[in-house]
């Protein structure tokens, strides 16, 4: 492309956004798109969620804030925030609008989708009141709310798929990954259901390890195996695309086998399976990783990428030292480097990249989400140090303000997005 020409198109686009931002906030247009709404009520979440948990480690550590204590434990919601009604709304706008167009199916309207927010975030805001009001009822009522919204968008998603078969075409292979992830998702809202309506600590536990290991990990990385090779291949000269379907199958026996070994207490023998997934993962990695020069909106992608062999290295060690030992050296260490080098990582530079194209902005990553990403690197390290380290709550608290600290600029500027209309004038 002649270099004028391109240099018309950037000034295009920057007068196109000048115009997008300085249109009203419109809370309508929620409506208007999945993507919209879901990611809306995804990043309210992602401040509310670790306000509140900020709240309760600095209760815990300082007793300076006197929250009510007749809930559930503290740390059991906020794993199941994290992973139920935080994550979520991201995945859910993201795949309720890109299931009909890997099905090739007429796309979803609001009447599919914005049950599923108003579920989702109703849920969330059920939860955190009743943790801060000490109201174990409103907590209740709050994981009824999220499993009344993902089973109706759990539905919607099928439908796509039914009318992908009865249109003789398919299947899509990584629509039905996603659709089981999400399947593996309800399964973990209703055991913690069943934990807060009979009180059974067993329960919270399969309700945590479904929604890291059924749920979270085989949905990233499914949406990471179909659309990363696919946005290298677009912007990369000389790029190519490698993601043979026997590595989504490799990838859902690893992550099952985990599973099922945590569920049965298996500690002593995670190790195998852990070392291959690292191993696996760091092998894919180098295969993805883009060799010629690359935006950074592409970059952050396979850098976020990058965490993944991490914690399941650490696993594999806790596990290999456990089965010596009986000792759990590294704790929560390696959960949070999933959760947060990993899923925290990804879904900025996910839901940036998706954010940035479909509202018609030019394809870079902004400032806000360049400091989102690099700042929850270093929320990762102090959240894993945080497991060894003295006074490990203070750690904890560090971590989880540096986390609001990371995202607050990415939210607003994000919220303000979803609030507008598209910088390039289309409907969406």
């Amino acid at each position: 492309m002649p270099r004028s020409t391109t240099s018309r198109d950037c000034l295009r686009c920057v007068a196109e956004v000048a115009v997008a931002e300085q249109a009203a906030l419109s809370p309508r247009l929620l409506a208007h798109a999945p993507h919209r709404l879901l990611f809306f009520v995804g990043a309210l979440n992602v401040l509310l969620a670790m306000g509140w948990w900020l709240l309760w480690l600095v209760d815990a550590r300082w007793q300076l804030i006197g929250l009510p204590s007749a809930t559930p434990f503290g740390g059991w919601i906020h794993a199941f925030v994290m992973q139920y009604q935080l994550l979520p709304p991201f995945m859910f706008g993201f795949l309720m609008t890109t299931f009909p167009r890997w099905t090739g199916m007429p796309d979803l309207s609001r009447w599919h989708y914005v049950p599923v927010g108003l579920g989702l975030l109703g849920g969330q805001l059920s939860v955190i009141g009743g943790m801060l009001c000490g109201q174990a009822a409103m907590v209740h009522v709050g994981a009824i709310m999220s499993l009344a919204g993902w089973s109706y968008g759990l539905a919607q998603l099928l439908r796509v798929l039914l009318a992908e078969r009865r249109a003789g075409r398919g299947p899509t292979w990584h629509a039905w990954s996603c659709f089981a992830a999400l399947g593996f998702g309800l399964a973990g809202l209703l055991s913690m259901a069943v934990f807060l309506h009979g009180d059974n600590p067993w329960a919270v536990f399969i309700s945590i390890k479904l929604g890291t290991f059924g749920l979270l990990l085989p949905a990233y990385l499914t949406v990471a195996h179909r659309m990363f090779p696919f946005f290298a291949g677009n912007v990369v000269p000389g790029y190519r695309a490698w993601r043979p379907m026997w590595l989504l199958a490799a990838m859902w026996a690893l992550l099952l086998a985990h599973l099922g070994l945590e569920l049965v207490h298996g500690y002593a023998w995670l190790w195998p399976v852990d070392a291959a997934f690292a191993a696996g993962t760091a092998s894919v990695l180098w295969r993805w990783w883009p060799r010629a020069p690359a935006p950074g909106i592409l970059r952050v992608l396979f850098a976020g990428f990058a965490w993944l062999p991490v914690p399941f290295a650490l696993y594999a060690v806790q596990s290999a030292v456990y089965a010596v030992s009986g000792a759990f050296v590294l704790g929560r260490g390696p959960a949070h480097a999933l959760f947060i080098g990993f899923f925290g990582s990804l879904l900025v530079a996910m839901v940036t990249r998706v954010t940035q194209g479909h509202s018609g902005r030019p394809m870079h990553m902004p400032v806000a989400g360049w400091f989102a990403f690099i700042a929850l690197q270093a929320v990762a390290v102090v959240r894993i140090a945080a497991e060894v380290a003295p006074d490990g709550y203070a750690w904890q608290a560090l971590a989880a303000a540096g986390w609001l600290l990371a995202f607050l600029p990415w939210v607003l500027r994000s919220l303000s997005i979803y609030l507008r209309p598209r910088a390039d004038g289309r409907p969406g």
